[in-house]
């Protein structure tokens, strides 16, 4: 029995958006991953470090989820229904978080971590990365590349420019800040939504997308898209990511 639009919005605009979990969306959508598998490359450069930070940590369901972290691990986030979530889940695995606005400075000393991490951030504050590393650590990251999941954003915001989130720029300003960039790849990711309850908490957690975006804003549109998945099949999109590794020279 094909659920009403009416139910799917009710349902979707009810659930809880906080942290950085996507199970809700299991079975009405899908996201290909990276091939370079970002979680795996991070377990292993955690085994092998001995003082870790990870910035912009969401819930902490990422890096409290590794097999193995260093013995001295901090994390900052900044969203405040974040923020208790992530204390918990990491003050569980011995590892601390600090509550920051996710401006420079940083609020650590100068070259106290050998690996800095961060999936996803908003913005890459280079220099202050490059600050707080030791002299031959890493910083690890798996960006939001250039375009991604415009084709829903222009849906419901019409055409868009392109991003600023070029893979160049970012070895441009790793390499200002005096790093030196060992790896950097980026791919497109197909992307499914099979009902317009999964548009809507995918846009009420990942609120860059579609800025400003609620349910009664954008009602219209939504009957508009609900119409479309259902005559048509999912509504496609592409991700954009970015994995870029970089170290501090010795």
């Amino acid at each position: 029995m094909r659920r009403t639009f009416e139910d799917l919005v009710a349902e979707a605009a009810a659930a809880p958006v906080e942290g950085w979990d996507f199970s809700w969306l299991d079975g009405r959508a899908g996201e290909e991953r990276p091939s370079w598998g970002y979680a795996r490359l991070l377990a292993e450069r955690m085994a092998g470090a001995s003082a870790a930070l990870d910035i912009q940590t969401g819930g902490g369901e990422v890096l409290a989820g590794l097999p193995v972290l260093p013995p001295v691990t901090v994390a900052t986030e900044s969203w405040p229904p974040n923020i208790p979530l992530a204390a918990a889940r990491l003050r569980a695995r011995g590892a601390a978080l600090v509550a920051d606005d996710e401006e420079p400075r940083l609020p650590f000393r100068s070259g106290v971590f050998d690996l800095v991490t961060s999936r996803h951030p908003v913005r890459t504050w280079w220099a202050e990365i490059a600050r707080v590393l030791r002299p031959g650590g890493a910083y690890l990251s798996q960006k939001v590349g250039p375009r991604s999941v415009f084709e829903l954003a222009e849906f419901f915001l019409g055409p868009l420019e392109g991003s600023a989130r070029a893979p160049e720029a970012a070895r441009a300003e790793a390499e200002a800040a005096g790093l030196t960039v060992v790896d950097l790849r980026t791919e497109r990711l197909r992307m499914e939504f099979h009902d317009v309850g999964a548009v809507i908490y995918f846009l009420r957690k990942v609120i860059w997308i579609v800025p400003g975006f609620t349910v009664e804003r954008h009602l219209a549109r939504l009957r508009d898209l609900h119409d479309r998945i259902e005559a048509e099949g999912p509504f496609v999109a592409h991700s954009s990511r970015v994995l870029i590794e970089a170290r501090r020279p010795e």
